[in-house]
């Protein structure tokens, strides 16, 4: 059985820095296979959420990379898979938030 999807407001903000970016920087094709790809990278940790990467053991946060650039940070609580942030890969790693 899937778990419920949430956003946190971090991930949305994020999120939707990401698609500004891409649509200025490059174009709305760019910026829709991204949004694809993440709703269904999103729908298959729902289905699987121990596929990412346990970033931070201690809260059980995991990590995926979605596109080379960009990675999602989540975890799951009871039936709920709870998006907290996404973070570009070409910053400071010390900058990660969770």
């Amino acid at each position: 059985m899937a778990l419920r999807v949430q956003w946190t407001k971090r991930a949305d903000k994020k999120f939707d820095k990401i698609i500004d970016y891409l649509l200025v920087e490059w174009n709305e094709k760019v910026a829709k296979s991204f949004v694809k790809n993440v709703y269904d990278l999103i729908e298959i940790l729902a289905e699987y959420p121990e596929i990412g990467t346990l970033e931070n053991e201690e809260k059980e946060i995991r990590g995926l990379t979605i596109v080379k650039q960009v990675n999602v940070f989540y975890k799951v609580k009871d039936d709920q898979l709870i998006i907290l942030n996404f973070f570009d890969n070409r910053k400071d790693p010390k900058g990660k938030r969770f």
